[in-house]
């Protein structure tokens, strides 16, 4: 048995116990996840990601594990974006605070899912059309620069396609089932409005896996880096919600610093043809942009009207605990 294959075996053995004692023994029961307990989870998974790593650099070598940790910080540095969708859809559809936890549960196994099949499209192409690179590179730009100037995506739960076809076909309960997702009423099977919130968050997630997949496949093209970097941040991410949803608006710097690692990843996956940069230099980039940031967003804090302004992002309903129906 190679050493990578011994570390996919010690990888999805990781996730698999990690996962069933997420939802079989600490969440068992739904309830308010409070910041002590999230950031409990968020420094397990932290912990889980920086031993995998090390392993990596023992097994397999030096090199290998700088491209881990530089795609880990990268994916867990644009998921934050993914923080601010989360809070948009649970105060759209008025999602119960103790529910929230196990939306984001499967909506982050089915992401782990997904990305499976994008990232092995993503390392097919490049193997086999060497200037998918220049497109890869040139949208990586193209997006760093509409986020800088404020153009980032937009979601609208209601302008979903996918969760527009569904409720077509099948018919959804008039308010929330507790933690169900498929009830039967009167014989007949129903959807409830948790689960057209799982498919709104799905879909989401499939959306900015198109900007993150990319910007790790310019660090590496090795399979098991991108998806096992990819999958402990996005595992991550779930508690991180819960630790600093409500302190996101303080970081009012954090998406221009978003935007210079999408630039300066694009520019260096279009150089590469010529120029190979080590992989330690843009680690250190990564992390100096991330941390210049952050620093400048606490020295210079938004003025109480704008931190309001984000805050809170406010539902269409007039009974906060209705959720939203077509």
């Amino acid at each position: 048995m190679s050493a990578q294959t011994a570390l996919w075996l010690v990888f999805f053995g990781i996730i698999g116990i990690m996962l069933f004692l997420d939802l079989g023994v600490a969440h068992r029961k739904a309830h308010v996840i409070k910041v002590k307990e999230a950031l409990t989870w968020v420094s397990i998974w932290i912990a889980f990601a920086v031993v995998f790593g090390v392993l990596i650099n023992i097994f397999i070598g030096k090199d290998e594990s700088l491209e881990y940790f530089t795609g880990y910080i990268v994916e867990y540095s644009l998921s934050v974006d993914n923080l601010f969708v989360f809070v948009l859809i649970f105060t759209y559809f008025a999602v119960p605070a103790k529910d929230q936890h196990l939306v984001l549960f499967w909506g982050i196994v089915g992401a782990m899912v997904m990305r499976i099949a994008m990232i092995a499209l993503g390392v097919a192409l490049l193997e086999r059309f060497d200037w998918i690179i220049f497109v890869f590179g040139a949208f990586l730009i193209i997006t760093g620069s509409r986020i800088a100037i404020g153009k980032e995506k937009k979601v609208d739960p209601e302008k979903n396609l996918i969760l527009r076809l569904v409720r077509r076909v099948i018919p959804v309960t008039p308010t929330y089932e507790g933690d169900k997702f498929i009830v039967r009423k009167a014989g007949k099977l129903m959807a409830t409005p948790l689960l057209m919130v799982l498919i709104v968050v799905e879909t989401t997630d499939l959306i900015f896996a198109v900007d993150s997949i990319p910007a790790i496949l310019a660090i590496t093209t090795n399979t098991f880096i991108v998806y096992t970097s990819n999958t402990f941040a996005i595992m991550g991410l779930r508690s991180l919600y819960f630790a600093l949803a409500g302190l996101m608006p303080l970081f009012r710097f954090l998406h221009y610093g978003l935007a210079i690692i999408l630039v300066f990843i694009g520019a260096k996956m279009i150089a590469s043809e010529w120029y190979h940069m080590e992989t330690y230099i843009s680690l250190v980039v990564v992390i100096g942009v991330l941390a210049a940031s952050v620093i400048l967003s606490l020295i210079f804090r938004a003025p109480p009207e704008e931190a309001a302004e984000h805050a809170v992002i406010h539902t269409p309903q007039t009974d906060p605990h209705a959720p939203k129906q077509p």
